[in-house]
């Protein structure tokens, strides 16, 4: 049997050194992955807080209608393929949504409408209606671009490239029409908030890093939700209003996707879920949306992943009493209407 060798002292100091570090490093990743996803009680009313459309990115295609917090409405796709990035509920009961793919408009019978396919290589991830004739949309690849289809004739009336960088998945995923008939397109690619007209001149241009949705509040300012876990309302020269970094919230772990201004001046952020990242910890599960007063207090947070209404992952959600949504019935761009 060989005799041990002698350790230096300044060598043992190093080997403790080294434990402890590891220790350290040890105890903070368990209490990070320890960290709760939401509080115990969450604040406001739950599904009954708000009645809302809604609809996520998510390995199944669905969306829903919560009306005194029962599910009245719902659309389960079990045969296409994507995600459904973007999807707006008319007046009248139609549904325009965006799934990956392709871009579908359905009545309230869930009849299909129109349907626009994708060709191979190329994704769509955003769509808005314009009138009742056509429709808006982006079209992630190489090149990217915006396209206007009337929807009677199946024909392209307007199109033009967009900046982007290579990667289509990660390049857009959305776009709102303006009051003004301009489009703000969110480039999370590019990391930029660019407002084109119809001809697809470049308006303005605000950087955004992570940028995943941009919509225009009734005071002329953008409203910004990015991957970079913030919030931040901007006016059109860049100058920021109002910002919130999601990370700093002490009790929640917020994705956020689109968010949005209330009527009363709060904001409704979604809360996304990568379901192609794992399952949720059914013990430690994350909320889908929360709604931010001026001063950052959180007033009302949703978990619902339980049947009979489990909603999955958020990233639209359209309240149906809210009279901003008016607009979608009323959007132009440019002279198209």
């Amino acid at each position: 049997m060989k005799p041990f060798k002698k350790v230096s002292f300044s060598a043992l100091v190093l080997i403790l050194g080294l434990m402890t570090s590891f220790s350290k490093q040890s105890t903070a990743q368990t209490a990070a992955a320890d960290k709760p996803a939401a509080p115990t009680t969450l604040p406001g009313n739950g599904l009954k807080h708000f009645d809302f459309f809604y609809a996520g990115e998510a390995k199944s295609r669905n969306m829903y209608i919560v009306r005194n917090g029962k599910i009245t409405w719902s659309y389960i796709d079990t045969v296409g393929r994507g995600e459904i990035s973007d999807a707006i509920l008319m007046d009248n009961g139609n549904v325009l949504f965006a799934h990956q793919f392709g871009v579908t408009l359905i009545n309230r019978d869930k009849k299909v409408l129109w349907k626009y396919d994708a060709p191979e290589g190329f994704e769509t991830h955003t769509a808005q209606l314009i009138g009742k004739d056509h429709v808006v949309f982006v079209q992630n690849g190489n090149p990217a671009k915006v396209f206007v289809m009337n929807i009677r004739t199946n024909k392209v009336v307007k199109e033009f490239v967009l900046p982007f960088k290579s990667g289509t998945h990660g390049q857009i995923r959305h776009a709102r029409l303006t009051k003004a008939g301009t489009l703000l397109i969110a480039h999370m690619d590019l990391g930029k908030i660019n407002e084109y007209d119809v001809n697809g001149k470049i308006l303005n241009s605000i950087d955004a890093p992570g940028a995943w949705s941009g919509v225009e509040l009734n005071n002329g300012n953008i409203l910004i939700a990015s991957n970079d876990h913030y919030v931040r309302e901007v006016a059109r020269d860049g100058k920021t209003v109002w910002d919130f970094d999601l990370k700093e919230l002490p009790d929640y772990k917020i994705a956020p996707q689109v968010a949005q201004r209330l009527p009363n001046g709060n904001i409704l952020v979604n809360s996304w879920f990568n379901q192609w990242d794992g399952k949720i910890d059914e013990t430690n599960r994350p909320v889908q949306a929360i709604e931010i007063m001026p001063d950052k207090k959180i007033v009302w947070a949703l978990s619902s992943w339980d049947a009979p209404a489990n909603l999955g992952p958020a990233t639209i959600i359209q309240l149906l009493k809210d009279p901003n949504n008016a607009g979608y019935e009323k959007a132009h761009f440019g002279n198209i209407k």
